[in-house]
């Protein structure tokens, strides 16, 4: 897959896509169905997603809790793996959010990237003010020379199949039910961090990453699902992650620590993918460090029969 940063600056071989338009963040099925139409819309030309970096949220209000499914590399590798041979990150800045929605059609969407099919989805929204919608950039593709499917909303059941939805099943540690709307498993993806090394004092050596920037899910612990990516221990394992402050060592940022089951070996500076399967429990302080690693054990224990089910 071919990553464009800015539309401006498109190369000749880049443009022309047949290219789904939106934030796409956790590339949930709803994204995977406008992605689907974008590749029936013209099967002879590239496939592509158009996409804003940052996200326009984080745009407007810098200073918001934080609210991202995944970051920009791993929503890139999601959209590899379906496929997708052209993303154009598109920056989201001043200039952008300005563009009124008919010189977003023509600036971005025709002469920057050449678009010969364009699907969005029922409810997008695009150029200053949200002005435009899917109606109006129908009528601006038949204007400007390029063809826009409108992609209906998917629904699970009675639920509308969206970002928002997955951020609640995750607030309140349903992975599962986020997992039925994305698709695919909730993934925590970045590289492993020097920590402190409680955990191998414990007996229980864990893989550190931050989750800044990322809507964080019910904090916990999860029996969970890990790809290392990279290194010579690449592979898929399975094991149990913490997910919080770490109550029992005083006040401390946010992040994710995980075992691997039956691992051994140094997995500092390697990308982890941390699929979240079954919440286990809350985040907890025990009245010791015996009480602790009994609670430990106990963990693993329910999180290896639970994945050996899977």
């Amino acid at each position: 897959m071919r990553i464009c940063r800015d539309h401006r600056e498109v190369p000749p071989e880049d443009r022309g896509a047949s290219a789904a338009i939106g934030n796409f963040d956790g590339v949930h099925r709803g994204h995977q169905a406008v992605i689907g139409l974008a590749r029936k819309a013209c099967p002879d030309a590239p496939l592509g997603v158009v996409t804003f970096e940052p996200h326009p949220r984080q745009f407007f209000a810098p200073d918001s809790a934080p609210f991202r499914l995944m970051g920009r590399e791993a929503r890139a590798s999601r959209l590899a793996k379906l496929g997708v041979e052209r993303l154009y990150e598109i920056p989201f800045d001043a200039d952008l959010a300005a563009l009124s929605p008919r010189d977003f059609a023509a600036r971005v969407l025709r002469d920057g990237l050449g678009l010969r099919h364009a699907v969005v989805g029922g409810d997008f929204r695009f150029g200053k003010g949200r002005a435009g919608d899917a109606e109006a950039l129908t009528a601006f593709g038949a204007e400007m020379g390029f063809g826009v499917t409108v992609a209906p909303l998917l629904h699970n059941g009675d639920e509308q199949v969206s970002s928002t939805a997955i951020r609640a099943a995750l607030t309140e540690g349903r992975p599962r039910d986020a997992a039925t709307l994305l698709g695919h498993w909730h993934r925590i993806e970045g590289p492993v961090l020097g920590g402190e090394r409680r955990g191998r004092e414990l007996g229980y050596p864990t893989a550190n990453m931050s989750i800044d920037g990322l809507h964080p899910p019910r904090f916990g612990v999860y029996a969970v699902l890990v790809d290392v990516r990279d290194g010579p221990h690449a592979g898929s394992y399975r094991g149990a992650a913490s997910v919080g402050v770490r109550p029992m060592f005083g006040e401390n940022r946010p992040n994710i620590e995980t075992y691997l089951f039956d691992f051994a070996g140094d997995l500092y500076d390697a990308t982890l993918s941390v699929a979240l399967v079954e919440f286990l429990r809350p985040e907890a302080r025990f009245d010791g460090v015996g009480t602790l690693i009994t609670q430990m054990d106990a963990d693993c224990a329910r999180a290896r029969t639970l994945l050996e089910a899977l």
